[in-house]
C-alpha cells in the first residue's frame, strides 16, 4: 500500500455556532461534490480550514484521542475511489493518503479503540478491511459476500463488527479477533444506516426501502425489534445516554426521534429546508424538494446534534433538550459525513 502527503490552500466558509461548544472542539463536514473536508469551530463560527480529500468523500471517523480523522474517498459514478484521506485535526492538515490497492469504493469507517486501526468497508469487493492507519496499509480483509457493504460499527470491546449491506438487505457479523465472517442476517430491503447502543448490547439498522428499523442483539444475533420509520430511513445515531435514537429520513426531509427503550416514535423534526441543487447529486431529483437529510452527528454531551442535508447544502443544528431546530451550518456542496473532535463535555 502506498502513502503520500497532500497539502492545499485553505478556503473560508461560514458556520452558525452551536450553543455550548468548547473552543478547542472541531466539527468536520465532508462535502461530497467539492471533494473537501471543512473543519469548523462550533463555539465561535470560525472556519478553521477546508482541506482536500479524494473524490466523493462519504464518511469520516475520528480516532479516540481526537487527533487523526480518516475519510473514505468513495469516488464518483464513473471512477470508483480506492483511497483514504487522513487528517491531523489539531494541525488542520492532510497528513497522508492511503492507497487501498485492489480495494474499491471505500465507504463506512470506524476507528477501533486501540487508536491504530480503522475498519473500512469496500463495496466493490464485498469486504470489510482492517487498516493500520499509521503504517498506511490493509492488514486484514474479510469477505461479506453481500452486495454494497456500506456502513460499519464495532462493539465497544472490539470483538465484533457489523456491516450493513444495502442491496442484499442484510447485516454481516464479523469476528474481528479471528478475522472471520460469522453470518449475514436479513434485516430488510435497503439495509444502510447502522449504530451501536452505548452499552454495546444492541445494533440498530435502517432499512431504507422497507421503511423500517431493525434492532439486533449484538451477542445472540437475534432480531429483538422492528419499527416503522417512513420515509427512506437512511442513517441512525443513538444518544450517549442510550435513551433516544435519531433517524434521518431522506425522502420526507425529517429526523424521527425514537425512545430507544420502548422503541416508540416520539416526534418528527422537519428540516425546514428545500433542495437547492439536485443535478449531479446522489439521489438527484428523486425526492423532489426534500433537502435529503443523511449524515447525523451527536455531540458527546448529548445536547446538540447536526444533520447534513445533501441537496440543500446546509447542516441543521438540533437542540436535543428542546427537540427543535436551533440553527444552520453552511459548509460546501453536498454535505454528508460528519465528524467531531473535542472533549466529552463541550
Amino acid at each position: 500500500m502506498l502513502c503520500r502527503s497532500i497539502h492545499a490552500p485553505l478556503v473560508a466558509l461560514t458556520l452558525l455556532a452551536a450553543p455550548g461548544a468548547a473552543a478547542d472542539s472541531v466539527l468536520i463536514v465532508l462535502n461530497k461534490a467539492d471533494a473537501t473536508a471543512s473543519l469548523l469551530e462550533p463555539g465561535t463560527g470560525k472556519t478553521l480550514a477546508t482541506l482536500p480529500t479524494g473524490k466523493g468523500p462519504h464518511e469520516i471517523d475520528v480516532a479516540p484521542d481526537g487527533v487523526l480523522a480518516v475519510v473514505t474517498d468513495y469516488g464518483v459514478a464513473d471512477a470508483p475511489g480506492k483511497t483514504l484521506t487522513v487528517i491531523d485535526v489539531p494541525g488542520r492538515r492532510v497528513v497522508r493518503t492511503i492507497d487501498l490497492g485492489e480495494y474499491r469504493r471505500p465507504h463506512g469507517v470506524a476507528w477501533l479503540r486501540d487508536g491504530r486501526h480503522a475498519l473500512v468497508t469496500a463495496e466493490e469487493n464485498k469486504a470489510l478491511l482492517k487498516v493500520d492507519v499509521g503504517a498506511g496499509k490493509v492488514v486484514t480483509s474479510v469477505a461479506t459476500g453481500q452486495e454494497i457493504s456500506h456502513m460499519v460499527v464495532a462493539t465497544p470491546d472490539g470483538a465484533r463488527a457489523f456491516v450493513a449491506n444495502i442491496r442484499s438487505g442484510t447485516v454481516s457479523v464479523i469476528d474481528l479477533e479471528k478475522g472471520e465472517l460469522i453470518r449475514s442476517i436479513p434485516t430488510g430491503a435497503g439495509a444502510e444506516g447502522i449504530a451501536m447502543t452505548p452499552d454495546g448490547k444492541n445494533v440498530w439498522i435502517t432499512n431504507r426501502e422497507a421503511d423500517t428499523v431493525t434492532i439486533l442483539d449484538s451477542r445472540s444475533l437475534a432480531v429483538v425489534g422492528e419499527i416503522k420509520s417512513a420515509s427512506f430511513p437512511i442513517r441512525v445515531k443513538i444518544t450517549p445516554d442510550g435513551r433516544h435514537a435519531l433517524v434521518s429520513n431522506a425522502k420526507s426531509g425529517e429526523v424521527a426521534v425514537f425512545d430507544a427503550v420502548t422503541r416508540q416514535e416520539l416526534r418528527r423534526i422537519p428540516m425546514k429546508l428545500e433542495a437547492t441543487q439536485t443535478e449531479g447529486r446522489l439521489f438527484g431529483a428523486g425526492f423532489g424538494d426534500s433537502p435529503v437529510p443523511i449524515g447525523i452527528l451527536i455531540r458527546p454531551d448529548g445536547k446538540v446534534a447536526w444533520v447534513a442535508n445533501a441537496n440543500a447544502d446546509r447542516i441543521i443544528v438540533l437542540d436535543l433538550e428542546a427537540w427543535k431546530v436551533a440553527g444552520t451550518v453552511t459548509a460546501g456542496r453536498e454535505p454528508d459525513g460528519l465528524g467531531w473532535s473535542g472533549g466529552g463535555s463541550p
